[in-house]
């Protein structure tokens, strides 16, 4: 390709919209340009590294055993009223009607649609196992889209399925595609963690995701160095103990009865905390009230010095409808505002707690009276719990739960997510098939899904210094960036310029001829923005002493004769590659 006949409109300065690095060298590499927000256009550099991560996440599925398919985008609403899903995703379901206002909905992912093939076509334990992919792209209705094409509206995603005979012959297909994961990322150049992970409404009750650690993402994982351990903040436990634990056993008869005491002004666990009150955090009862499914309160009681995990608090409820109460809702259900809550004698509203506070006592808690609470409280005594649960989040320098060494934190992309549906669709959707025996069982599934797009772009955010990106080879849109200093046709620069830029193509490498009339500066500055993985300069003075300028975009550059260089250049790109 010659740059004076592709589209690579790089930029000088950083649009305002972008908010982190990678954004941001999206758009002054020319990769993409916004429509509006959550929408973009691939520009020809972004293209073709979207279709190379897209040539290997092909390769890998294929070489797992895995069919594509192509599915519609345009779904019917019935599919996803039988799953049950038209309901708990709607939040993120884009809906259209057509002429004659039948609704449809714009696909964000195609577990229904699979099931539906399945439940069609598959009939018997011989045609099992299969795992269906698909390239596609997807539609979510985001409240807020942003960092590019971190959280869009339109997006290209792969998404897999499998169905098996079994739950242990499905742990073969989950095993087999988590290897090809592993596979895909490392091709790409990329870093990917993987972590256990919640399933959200996907559904589904074993998953991990793949997880780019980047010093700006959207979620957050622990883990330990050594590797034995990493799991989304979401998911994740630790191996601490509850500050409660020690307290000795003791007749609950015996304990004195919850007394009230005035508090005004108090309404934070750190107020509690300090003069004239000085009730340690850890001995203090968090009380949160939460709405779900639409209209439903609940209680989430912690100790004082944790944070609710809500992907934990959604789990426990298995419902995606979850947001924290408004306060004229907690003061019509509890007879008191924020800051003075508690769940002493509170029968009508579904209590759940945090597994620290089991068996504690003398605990102080809100007395559901403004500016009062209540001192020695006694969970098992005075607290009707529903049940106890871990719904804490996990702080860094908490034990690992396997290792005991202290875990550590850090802000991470998700790129790919693996999931083990188990029969929650297959039920749902009538995919079953007969064994051996004829007995008809339902389809054990499993679910995996790439974000193409967020690949590329997670690629970026971990690739990239002060002048612009730095691609690896495998998924670069060119390998080679030919920079002639001066272009003026028949000069031996251009000659020589010519003539490698038709060696590298016969040899199968991606080149592209710089061969634009810039100044040297404006060319090396491109390229190193756009982040080609080598650039050859050819001017003057080096051909003089019949050399040219070898650069890689991370290394030193390095003067080579002519005729060495294409050589020179096929090796280094075999290196590269090995």
């Amino acid at each position: 390709m010659r740059w004076s006949q592709s589209f690579v409109p790089t930029l000088k300065e950083t649009p305002a919209e972008a908010e982190i690095a990678s954004h941001k060298l999206l758009l002054r590499a020319g990769l993409i340009r916004k429509l509006t927000g959550g929408l973009y256009t691939f520009l020809p550099m972004g293209l073709r590294v979207l279709q190379k991560i897209s040539k290997i996440v092909r390769e890998e599925l294929d070489r797992a055993g895995a069919l594509e398919v192509l599915m519609p985008a345009l779904q019917p609403p019935e599919i996803w009223k039988q799953s049950g899903r038209y309901e708990t995703a709607s939040d993120v379901l884009f809906k259209a009607k057509d002429r004659s206002q039948r609704e449809w909905v714009l696909g964000p992912t195609h577990e229904e649609v699979i099931t539906t093939l399945a439940a069609s076509e598959i009939n018997s334990y011989r045609q099992l196992p299969i795992n269906f992919y698909q390239i596609q792209t997807k539609f979510r209705d985001e409240i807020r889209p942003r960092f590019g094409l971190m959280r869009a509206r339109e997006f290209i995603m792969k998404d897999a399925y499998s169905f098996d005979v079994s739950d242990e012959a499905s742990q073969k297909s989950y095993q087999s595609m988590f290897d090809a994961y592993v596979r895909i990322f490392e091709r790409c150049g990329l870093k990917a963690l993987p972590v256990e992970a919640d399933s959200g409404v996907i559904g589904g009750k074993f998953s991990h995701e793949f997880m780019v650690p980047a010093e700006v993402g959207e979620d957050d994982v622990v883990y330990v160095e050594s590797g034995e351990y990493a799991a989304n903040v979401e998911k994740a436990t630790s191996g601490l103990k509850s500050p409660l634990a020690n307290l000795p056993k003791i007749d609950q008869g015996k304990l004195p009865k919850p007394e009230s005491f005035e508090t005004p002004g108090v309404k934070t666990i750190e107020a509690l905390s300090m003069k004239p009150y000085g009730v340690p955090s850890d001995r203090q009862i968090k009380t949160m009230v939460y709405v779900v499914d639409g209209n439903q309160p609940v209680i989430f009681l912690l100790l004082g010095n944790d944070q609710l995990n809500e992907a934990k608090a959604a789990g426990i409820l298995a419902t995606n409808q979850i947001r924290p109460a408004e306060a004229s809702e907690i003061h019509q259900w509890l007879g008191a505002y924020p800051g003075s809550l508690g769940a002493v004698r509170v029968s009508k509203i579904p209590i759940y707690a945090d597994g620290f506070l089991e068996g504690g006592y003398d605990l102080t808690t809100g007395a559901n009276q403004d500016g009062f609470h209540l001192r020695h409280v006694s969970v098992e005594r005075d607290i009707t719990v529903k049940a106890f649960a871990d719904l804490r989040t996990v702080q860094a320098g908490e034990p690992c739960p396997i290792t005991g060494k202290p875990l550590k934190k850090q802000t991470a992309i998700e790129v790919g997510h693996v999931f083990k549906l188990g029969t929650k669709y297959s039920v749902a959707m009538n995919a079953t098939f007969l064994d051996e025996s004829g007995k008809s069982n339902p389809c054990v599934m499993g679910c995996y899904g790439i974000g193409i797009t967020r690949t590329l772009q997670a690629v970026i955010e971990q690739c990239h210094d002060a002048q612009g990106i730095h691609w690896p080879l495998s998924v670069a849109p060119y390998s080679v960036c030919l920079t002639p200093i001066g272009n003026k046709a028949g000069s031996q620069v251009m000659q020589v310029a010519e003539s490698i830029y038709k060696q590298l193509g016969e040899a199968g490498i991606d080149v592209i001829l710089d061969d634009r009339d810039e100044r040297p500066g404006v060319k090396f500055k491109d390229s190193e923005l756009v982040g080609f993985p080598m650039r050859i300069g050819i001017g003057d003075r080096s051909l003089a002493k019949g050399e040219i300028e070898i650069k890689p975009r991370s290394g030193s550059l390095t003067m080579v004769k002519v005729e060495d260089a294409i050589p020179y250049v096929i090796d280094w790109i075999k290196d590269q590659s090995s």
